[in-house]
């Protein structure tokens, strides 16, 4: 049965800023309007909108509603409102800082540009090698450890440098009390080590600059500090108020200098933390191990977290089982400004989540289910209205052919949280007006034949980062002919997904002016029409050309060439400079003056 058309009736409609939650659906938005759901429905279906009552909302359908009664709304997350219920009853301390309290060590960040020596560094500070792991000797993880100078402790945060990791060293910096921002004496300033700067301003902290790689023959400091000087970080030995310490991380000069001055500015910083009561602090990173379980890399911030503690980290939460340190030992307790592993969690801790001790482990449990609810509410609305229709690459081209906007399903999984965050994101900058992603699914761990079996259900293409298929899952993919991409350098994969997806885009075609004919007679020929003897001004004219018809510079028609001849012979072009007789397809009012516009399409590269 048809719905009666939607008309606006005088009912009144809330004052005031209205709060809408994300996908929500008809039922929930009429009442909150002072509307029925029948309201809501009929009018989106003249929009041309196909939605039921119990069917989640997208953004721009709700704001098309409220517009229409002209409510002001503000959006937040499914639970966005009871978050701050939640925290009251963590009896979560805003106040990380105690002027009676302690001091406590530095939370130094290292960042930079990529391959500027950040890891090297680190290594030659905390005397482990770490840069052979990395893929590519790149980053991939952030790792937090702690090294000793002169009695004092310090904490080093290391931060990937690739561009993809925006999200987590934003996360590092605000985190920190202080960033070393490592540049290159052979390279300078790049684009990265502009966009860490960024990061530690918004951060509002200290910032000493590590000069690297000074030992290189190509070594340029004062042109180095001369682009440090045009950002704003004036060097003291230029008059300004900035630490720079040359260092040579492969000759292992500068470092103790470095960890010197590290050691003067969080003097004069005199940063403080209370080590009783219950423990408060930030997720780095997390990963899930298969012998260990759900496992998370914790910065203590407040208080001193124990083994037994009852912890919550986001919609994640556990009694803490074990507590590792930097260098991989088992310990029982762990003070302010410590970097730590945490064993005994329910779930992966999403990446850069606060994490509190519960007052017991009922609260913990009841407070990470309603965090999991809504999040999974948040993320089923996302995603309903991209995963409708949506295709694995190699069926993107049917889509598209019909003239619809295109969808690639994806399932990403990666073997840590923030790598899972840093490829997720990188993936959505990849999106056009015409190939949108859906993320069908994303976790931390290997591929298994779940995944296999929901990739074929939602013909999703699965993408895995540092994490490969088991055999079943892979014989599994073979049988369902699901297409799995797994990749170790994120380099490697945002290029190779961005030439997927710039391959199944449609072409784009831009018009190219080929040949321009200025009509000076008009010729009548029986059983043809009406032919115009036009003079070639400019280019090429080619029979069978598309063709734009000017009068006055203002297009009265567009159409081809359907005959073309000099003299009384037909030819195939006429250059510029010689006169020739131009037949059009199905126009035949012509003009003395009239400008004849060849033109042909041709295919952009698409960016």
């Amino acid at each position: 049965m048809d719905l009666p058309a939607y008309t606006p009736d005088d009912a009144a409609v809330p004052d005031g800023v209205v709060v809408v939650e994300r996908s929500c659906t008809g039922q929930d938005l009429g009442p909150m309007l002072n509307r029925t759901a029948a309201d809501v429905v009929r009018f989106l279906m003249e929009q041309g909108e196909m939605v039921t009552a119990t069917q989640s909302l997208s953004d721009d359908m709700i704001e098309l509603f409220a517009a229409e009664l002209g409510v002001e709304i503000r959006m937040v997350d499914p639970g966005e409102e009871q978050e701050v219920e939640l925290l009251k009853l963590l009896d979560v301390v805003d106040d990380l800082e105690d002027d009676e309290a302690p001091i406590r060590p530095p939370i130094v960040t290292v960042m930079g540009h990529v391959d500027h020596g950040k890891t090297l560094l680190l290594d030659r500070i905390r005397n482990a090698n770490v840069v052979d792991d990395e893929a590519g000797g790149i980053t991939q993880h952030i790792g937090a450890y702690q090294a000793e100078r002169n009695g004092r402790s310090l904490t080093f945060i290391d931060t990937p440098g690739h561009e993809a990791f925006t999200a987590m060293r934003a996360r590092g910096a605000e985190s920190t009390d202080i960033v070393v921002l490592v540049v290159a004496a052979d390279d300078g300033v790049m684009p990265q080590t502009i966009e860490a700067l960024s990061h530690a301003r918004a951060a509002d902290v200290p910032i000493i600059v590590a000069l690297n790689k000074i030992d290189r023959d190509n070594a340029d400091p004062q042109k180095v500090l001369s682009q440090l000087a045009e950002h704003g970080l004036v060097p003291e030995s230029w008059g300004g108020d900035t630490i720079v310490v040359e260092v040579s991380a492969l000759q292992n000069l500068g470092v103790d200098d470095l960890l010197d001055n590290l050691n003067v500015v969080a003097e004069i910083e005199d940063l403080r933390a209370d080590p009783d009561g219950r423990s408060q602090g930030v997720v780095l990173e997390s990963f899930l191990d298969v012998g260990r379980g759900p496992v998370a890399t914790v910065l203590v911030q407040r208080g001193t977290l124990k083994v037994g503690d009852p912890l919550v980290a986001g919609a994640a939460w556990g009694r803490v089982r074990a507590l590792v340190n930097a260098d991989g030992k088992q310990i029982k307790s762990a003070g302010p400004s410590m970097p730590v592993q945490v064993l005994g969690l329910s779930d992966v801790a999403d990446a850069g989540e606060g994490f509190v001790v519960a007052p017991n482990e009922k609260i913990a449990g009841r407070v990470a289910d309603k965090r999991g609810h809504w999040r999974r509410q948040a993320n089923i609305g996302r995603d309903a209205h991209a995963l409708s229709g949506g295709a694995r690459l190699e069926d993107i081209f049917t889509q598209i052919q019909k003239g619809e906007t295109a969808t690639l399903n994806l399932i990403v999984k990666a073997d840590v949280n923030g790598s899972l965050e840093a490829v997720t994101e990188s993936l959505r900058k990849l999106e056009r007006e015409d190939v949108k992603l859906a993320f069908v699914h994303r976790a931390v761990g290997r591929i298994t034949e779940n995944d296999i079996q929901l990739a074929a259900t939602s013909n999703a293409t699965i993408i895995g980062f540092n994490v490969r298929p088991e055999r079943k899952a892979r014989e599994l993919a073979d049988v369902e002919n699901v297409e799995i991409r797994s990749y170790e350098i994120i380099y490697k994969l945002i290029e190779d997904i961005e030439s997927a997806m710039l391959g199944m885009l449609a072409p784009e075609f831009e018009e190219v002016v080929t040949g321009d004919a200025e009509v000076r007679e008009i010729f009548s020929v029986p059983r043809i029409g009406r032919i115009a003897g036009c003079h070639v001004t400019n280019g090429t004219i080619t029979r069978g050309s598309k063709v734009r018809f000017l009068r006055d510079g203002t297009i009265i028609w567009k159409g081809e060439i359907s005959s073309l001849r000099r003299f009384k012979e037909d030819v195939r072009e006429v250059q510029s400079g010689f006169e020739c007789g131009i037949g059009l397809s199905d126009y035949q009012d012509l003009k003395e003056g009239d400008v004849i516009e060849t033109f042909e399409d041709r295919e952009i590269p698409r960016t």
